[in-house]
């Protein structure tokens, strides 16, 4: 396809034959979530499930792909399946509007060669991971974005190197519940949370969370055509 020409230029027939080979699914499509999103789509990724319960609110404007003053109140999970199919026709897009629930959403992970977590929640990323582990799926785990001012320093590490950031040192202590300690790749930053957390919801800015996505998506390629 000419809208992958350039893509083409880089990876050749058979690097783009693999990436529309791939069935990836992203948890959670809010200020990470959406970027990695759509990354894949530009890509040529071949399937797309999208799971999110959220619609789309007018302080989502500030970091959020999909977010704009016309689509306030719609889907986030339909509203980028039908920005995606305009990237991409040929695209096969899932959108699923539902919450991810620890013990019972595993289901949302089935039939896909890659997940990527951009959850919230302790509980849901801890299931998350424990549930792609076991099923042998490439995963990998976005932590904290939130409170952060400097994207250069957002990296990609095993969980076991995270320091400085209070999401992975709580999703660290619940995987050790369920005995894993390492061999998690997760997106992280050791920046210091520049607003206490004490606050209801996180402080953000457009930049970081969209970096991180970004990251995720290249990270998932990468691996795919390796």
């Amino acid at each position: 396809m000419q809208r992958f020409s350039r893509t083409r230029m880089l990876i050749g027939d058979s690097g783009l034959s693999r990436l529309a080979a791939a069935r990836v699914v992203i948890i959670g499509v809010g200020g990470v979530g959406s970027f990695a999103a759509e990354a894949l789509a530009r890509v040529g990724i071949g399937f797309l499930r999208l799971v999110d319960d959220d619609v789309i609110d007018v302080t989502n404007i500030n970091r959020q792909l999909h977010a704009l003053d016309s689509t306030v109140g719609k889907a986030k999970v339909q509203v980028l399946a039908e920005r995606f199919l305009e990237i991409n026709p040929r695209l096969w897009v899932e959108p699923v509007q539902q919450r991810y629930l620890p013990g019972k959403g595993q289901y949302l992970l089935e039939g896909c060669t890659w997940v990527i977590d951009a959850v919230d929640t302790v509980a849901a990323k801890a299931d998350i991971i424990g549930h792609a582990l076991a099923a042998k799926q490439g995963i990998i785990s976005a932590m904290g974005t939130g409170n952060k001012l400097d994207a250069s320093l957002l990296r990609l590490d095993d969980i076991s190197d995270t320091y400085n950031c209070p999401l992975a040192r709580r999703v660290r202590r619940e995987l050790g519940k369920k005995g894993i300690r390492t061999g998690v790749p997760v997106l992280w930053s050791p920046e210091l949370p520049a607003v206490a957390e004490k606050a209801a919801v996180p402080a953000s800015i457009s930049y970081v969370p969209a970096t991180a996505g970004l990251l995720m998506a290249s990270y998932v390629v990468n691996k795919i055509l390796s």
